[in-house]
């Protein structure tokens, strides 16, 4: 960017609306949308700029996100003052973002010491168990966690198999994706509702037909579609993975997850008073699970025999990036939820029509097709921020009278993550997994033909039981 873009930039945002600092943030009735360009630059460079520019990407994608955010940060500086966007951003790394980091950091931590050794060998029934396993996993440790303990298992089982694309694409559907809908610890969008206020239990009660009838049909599929390509096939006299006994290690790992759900169980159970930090009122008890999450990351570092994380290949690399973009996604999401919570009175007046009945009334079969749609493309945690603001963004009255809303709008953010490669954290992490093992993974518009003939179909399945009426 030129020396004169960035000021123009700045001035542009500052005209197209005046953004006054009530207590509760930004005034996002008299804000235009032009404030919205950095949260949809960002996003659209995390979904464009790994594919068409990888190793730049690599390099720079910090300095990427930090761009953006400045093209938030600075507009309300000069419109409100430094106070103002100090206040803004401390809300949304105490309210947001920390939980949020710190959770996935525990589990990615969690998971990484978890070894499975050994060879089993990839029939279809054993490919299925395997799947299974793995989207059950997912509601527990989250989806990147499952998908890193399973995905070498599974890749082992089926390295004698001519054709086994098949196998790595159904296990991002299930594994990367449709097994974290359970609980705030499965997904990302759940946890960040969670920190909205929704009750922990809330997604295993409103989500679990959903998932049962998705993942059910997905293992179903392919149990069928694995037993006609290995009838077919046959498969190699001598398996190239050697004969081991399957064994799991890292079993202190198991230990610290029920820690994990204690901790974050408890934190919503008590109430210890809050803290003021420069404006923004932090529950103790908020604070104190993010300490416990911690204490159980450095319990896992210490317990887990370094030879573990080697063997599964463990890197913070992942993690790194991570926090790195989710910075800059929860600072620039900052005006695009004032707006949202503005309704029909701010910029995005013509999306809350899309997601309302005539009368008024919210059309949940949109909110799960919308909602759907951008997590397919976009990440799907912040997309499930901006819906659930768009119903409102009220967790008590959403949980209860507008349950079908946010079930809605929880179901399309995690299981249309799968839609793409970029949906979901994990689905890219194991594409490059598998590339990395030497399966011959199908491109970004190759995969979508996998998820468009596969999924979509399942979806307007989905629609027609649970959000139609």
């Amino acid at each position: 960017m030129n020396k004169t873009s960035l000021p123009a930039a700045l001035a542009l945002l500052v005209l197209s609306g005046s953004p006054a600092l009530a207590a509760q943030g930004l005034d996002g009735a008299a804000l235009g949308l032009a404030w919205a360009v950095p949260f949809a630059g960002l996003l659209l460079s995390i979904a464009i700029l790994p594919l068409v520019a990888e190793r730049f990407w690599h390099h720079h994608r910090g300095k990427v996100a930090a761009f953006w955010a400045l093209l938030t940060i600075l507009p309300i500086a000069l419109a409100g003052g430094a106070s103002s966007a100090a206040s803004a951003v401390v809300h949304a790394a105490f309210a947001e973002y920390i939980p949020f980091i710190v959770l996935l950091l525990t589990l990615f931590t969690v998971a990484g010491g978890i070894v499975i050794r050994g060879n089993l060998r990839g029939a279809p029934l054993t490919n299925t168990v395997l799947l299974a396993i793995g989207a059950g996993l997912a509601s527990f440790i989250g989806t990147t966690g499952a998908a890193m303990i399973m995905i070498r298992p599974v890749i082992r089982a089926n390295d004698d198999r001519k054709h086994n694309v098949h196998v790595i694409v159904f296990f991002i559907f299930l594994v990367a994706n449709a097994g974290g809908a359970l609980t705030p610890l499965g997904d990302p969008p759940l946890f960040l509702g969670f920190l909205r206020g929704v009750d922990f239990f809330w997604p295993t009660v409103h989500l679990f037909w959903p998932a049962v009838v998705i993942v059910t049909v997905l293992l179903a599929v392919f149990f069928l579609l694995d037993n006609y390509i290995y009838a077919r096939e046959g498969h190699l006299a001598r398996d190239p993975t050697p004969e081991r006994p399957v064994s799991v290690t890292g079993g202190v790992n198991f230990l610290l997850i029920p820690a994990v759900i204690a901790a974050i169980l408890l934190s919503a159970a008590v109430d210890w008073g809050t803290v003021n930090i420069y404006g923004t009122e932090v529950a103790t008890a908020s604070l104190a699970r993010d300490a416990a999450l911690v204490a159980v990351v450095v319990a896992s570092l210490l317990l887990t025999p370094r030879a573990n994380r080697a063997e599964n290949s463990f890197s913070w690399e992942p993690m790194r990036e991570v926090a790195e973009l989710f910075a800059g996604i929860f600072i620039t999401i900052i005006p695009v939820l004032a707006m949202l919570k503005a309704g029909a009175s701010g910029a995005f007046a013509p999306l809350v029509a899309l997601v309302q009945g005539p009368d008024g009334a919210p059309d949940n079969l949109a909110y799960f097709w919308i909602t759907g749609g951008l997590s397919s493309f976009l990440d799907n945690a912040p997309t499930y921020l901006v819906f659930f603001e768009l119903a409102g963004g009220d967790p008590q009255y959403l949980m209860r009278e507008g349950a079908g809303t946010l079930a809605a709008i929880s179901a399309g953010a995690v299981f249309m993550g799968a839609n793409t490669y970029i949906g979901n954290a994990p689905n890219f992490m194991v594409y490059a997994i598998a590339r990395d093992r030497g399966i011959k993974m199908p491109g970004f518009f190759g995969y979508m033909l996998w998820s468009g003939a596969i999924l979509l179909p399942l979806f307007v399945l989905v629609s027609w039981l649970f959000f139609v009426g």
